[in-house]
């Protein structure tokens, strides 16, 4: 079955999230809720939509996404349901309201579609209850995470009753066009991530409260060091809401059972008490563990005291055990102080508590580690932490600690839960033996492929070269942040090397990487040491020699296809402008953001963007709309917040592809190398930029300066935008006589080493490199 058509009841935050992203995949979607008591009866539904045009982070990939979803209600337009595929429901977490509801919309629903409930509490075995058997074999639970369009994980459960095939349908397209990690779970309370999630929570806390640490302290031991989201427990609490966890612990304890661990863990803190009752529920309300105390028109970050519930300015944590461990898991656990043992504490029952729940919450320990990486963040799953930590040691820690030791860890026996055989990944089963990690069809995993060759083709100090199979060589960043630097532009020529003419050994090139960003542009830190000891002839050269890199790439005789994910900025940016195609993940954010350090792209960002934005058939004719456009987008630093936006802005091409699941980013790209590669022609140099010259800088001064006089320009950024403006404009060129690329790059080289010659450049450079934060100065 093919799921074209979908439907979401219930237009609060989750299922309005729900029906937008959808709408990102490209599937229209009918969104209902209780008719208005006032006005237009579809007001609610109407409502949520209008409001999440307004939200950040944006639920909607692009504004006209919106489109895609018809607002109703649920007494005047349940027989929009007949023409719909699949209907999820995302109503309150009442088993008798959602029987009420699935009596009423399963006469109108066209026979062999789907009903799911977004529950995360209520047992599938529940919801089925009482309804007719046609209704249990099309029904399942899917559970999305919130925000639904960033949070990967979706966690799907079948009853016994329902469909193969509808399971099949419905995990299918949650991967391919919702971009989802689909993971099966078992009917049994909270599924896997909230299940293991919340424990680990709750731990957290009693934890801290109990040795005396402080949020900061808690949060920077339970954060990076652990592998988990720099939030920590107590910053990720207010991120969600600390109201919603005493309704989170009722729902698991209707419905644990009576041995669980979790029971132990539940415990009431006044402090926390009393800041709920108060409206201190974290972001959402006026502040929660951490709050910005904005009294006497300062803002200062503040942090509650978990003994007396006081706010006082927040403090740096200070502790050896973080900063003598490192990224040492077992050496932090180890280490003496309070850190040390709240990092025992806490892993010990958490990591404990996961590896008891298999195989009741999931047939695999893959699951349970895929569950926590994409609904919690994690970087690494529990067992990917035992691994870390060791299992013969774990098993030591939990004894230590007074907890029974898991039946699977003693299974183990020493073992890693993980290894490497013969080029694959392996985990250990429930039965103690170890299967292969199996992918879904059509997944390419650069970390597989890595695995199965050992080693790449060629490398250096910040790339590698790696052969993906049928000819196609790969380029991957291993610099920090994947920041562009010399040797990443010495590994494009020893690809472009070895690739040749494209009908050799190799066919084509895929630019690729899976850390969590493409690359952050160009390495600042070596380029403030050249600037600060006068290097001026190598800083020119680089210049230069990224432009002949870059264009060398793009007139290639073989194609060349970037496939970014995460964000792709400044010099990461203008790799992909030179790509012939660009095949990327749909939550990819791109943009030219040099000007935040005093400098304008001079890797031929301004001439590719100056070429696509005067060709645009959509821009009003004349040379000066494309080059204002151009000019607006750069001087502004503006980044796509997706990829559709990078096309609207033609960071992007019409013809670039847009892939929703990231784990099938590189085996989309590498078809479409494939595909290029037969009977492949280099793109044509343009030739023909019709610059205006002085007229045109002079109409762009005349903007800035009207934006300098409504406090909106600061001074550099006028000399910054006066440069770029003589780039754009064409220097000295005449409207009447078209200029080539050799022209344009040569303004953009002598632009940017006109701004290294500033003060103004060099302290926005050294401020960046300080803060991470632009100067404006």
């Amino acid at each position: 079955m093919k799921i074209e058509r979908a439907a979401v009841i219930g237009a609060g935050v989750m299922g309005a999230g729900i029906a937008a992203h959808f709408a990102n995949a490209g599937i229209p979607c009918v969104l209902l809720d209780i008719p208005a008591k006032e006005g237009d009866r579809s007001a609610i539904a109407k409502g949520a939509v209008a409001k999440m045009l307004k939200t950040d982070p944006a639920p909607f990939m692009h504004p006209k996404n919106a489109r895609l979803i018809t607002p109703g209600n649920l007494e005047d337009d349940l027989n929009l349901l007949a023409d719909v595929d699949w209907i999820v429901e995302a109503i309150v977490e009442n088993p008798a309201i959602k029987a009420d509801l699935y009596t009423r919309i399963d006469p109108v629903r066209k026979a062999g579609s789907v009903v799911s409930s977004n529950t995360s509490t209520i047992p599938l075995a529940v919801l089925t209850g009482g309804q007719s058997e046609r209704f249990a074999q099309d029904f399942l639970i899917t559970h999305f995470f919130n925000p639904p369009r960033y949070m990967r994980l979706l966690e799907i459960v079948g009853g016994p009753a329902t469909r193969t095939d509808a399971l099949a349908a419905i995990a299918d397209v949650c991967d391919r066009r919702l971009g989802k990690g689909v993971v099966h779970c078992k009917d049994t309370p909270g599924f896997i991530a909230n299940r293991i999630g919340v424990f680990w929570i709750q731990a957290a806390v009693n934890a801290a409260v109990d040795l005396g640490l402080t949020v900061e302290e808690a949060d920077a031991v339970g954060g990076r060091p652990m592998g988990i989201p720099k939030t920590g427990v107590f910053g990720l609490m207010d991120l969600v809401g600390l109201d919603l966890m005493p309704h989170i612990a009722k729902s698991m304890l209707a419905t644990l059972p009576a041995g669980d661990a979790y029971r132990e863990q539940v415990r009431e803190h006044a402090v926390i008490t009393r800041m709920i009752a108060d409206g201190y529920i974290g972001r959402k309300g006026k502040g929660g563990f951490y709050r910005i105390n904005k009294a006497g028109g300062g803002k200062v970050k503040e942090s509650v005291d978990l003994k007396t519930g006081a706010y006082a300015p927040s403090e740096k944590a200070r502790l050896d055990s973080v900063s003598s461990a490192g990224r040492d898991l077992r050496k932090l656990c180890e280490h003496p102080d309070k850190g040390g043992r709240f990092a025992r504490r806490v892993l010990a029952q958490t990591l404990a508590y996961a590896a008891s729940l298999v195989p009741e919450i999931a047939d695999s320990i893959v699951a349970v580690d895929e569950g926590m990486r994409l609904g919690y963040n994690w970087k690494q799953g529990p067992f990917e932490l035992i691994d870390r930590l060791g299992s013969v040691w774990f098993a030591e820690l939990c004894r230590s600690e007074g907890i029974p030791v898991p039946a699977l860890i003693e299974t183990a026996a020493g073992r890693p839960f993980y290894r490497v055989e013969d080029g694959k990944l392996q985990h250990l089963t429930t039965g103690g033996v170890y299967d292969t990690v199996v992918r879904p069809d059509g997944v390419l995993l650069l970390s597989d492929v890595k695995r199965a060759a050992g080693k790449p083709v060629w490398k250096n100090g910040s790339a590698s070269l790696w052969d993906i199979g049928d000819g196609v060589l790969c380029v991957e960043f291993t610099s920090k942040m994947n920041a562009v630097d010399a040797d990443i532009m010495a590994a494009y020529g020893k690809a472009m090397g070895l690739v040749g003419d494209g009908k050799g050994v190799w066919k084509a090139l895929v630019i690729h990487n899976e850390a969590d960003n493409f690359s952050v542009g160009a390495n600042l830190g070596l380029a403030l040491f050249a600037l600060n000891i006068g290097l001026w002839p190598q800083i020119e050269e680089m210049v230069e020699g990224g432009q002949r890199t870059y264009r060398a790439l793009k007139y290639a005789p073989f194609p060349v296809v970037a496939a970014p994910s995460g964000m792709a900025l400044g010099g990461g940016c203008e790799i992909l402008l030179h790509s012939d195609h660009v095949q990327a993940h749909a939550e990819t954010y791109v943009g030219l953001v040099e000007v935040g350090v005093g400098l304008i792209p001079a890797w031929g960002g301004c001439t590719e963007m100056l070429a696509r934005h005067q060709a645009n058939p959509k821009a009003p004719r004349g040379p000066m709309p494309g080059i204002a456009k151009a000019f607006e987008i750069i001087s502004t630093a503006t980044v796509a917040k997706s990829a559709a936006e990078a096309k609207e802005l033609l960071y992007f091409r019409a013809t670039d592809g847009i892939t929703m699941n990231r784990d099938r980013l590189l085996a989309d790209a590498k078809a479409k190398a494939l595909e290029l590669a037969e009977n492949y022609t280099p793109p044509e140099k343009t030739t023909a930029y019709v610059l205006p010259g002085p007229s045109a800088k002079a109409a762009m001064e005349l903007a800035v300066e009207g934006f300098a006089l409504q406090g909106k320009v600061t001074p550099h950024d006028k000399v910054v935008c006066a440069a770029l403006a003589d780039v754009l404009s064409g220097g000295d060129s005449d409207v009447s006589k078209p200029v080539g690329e050799d022209h344009v790059l040569r303004l953009e080289r002598e632009a940017f080493m006109g701004l290294v010659h500033t003060t103004g450049t060099i302290d926005r450079i050294e401020h960046m490199l300080l803060t991470g934060k632009p100067l404006r100065n």
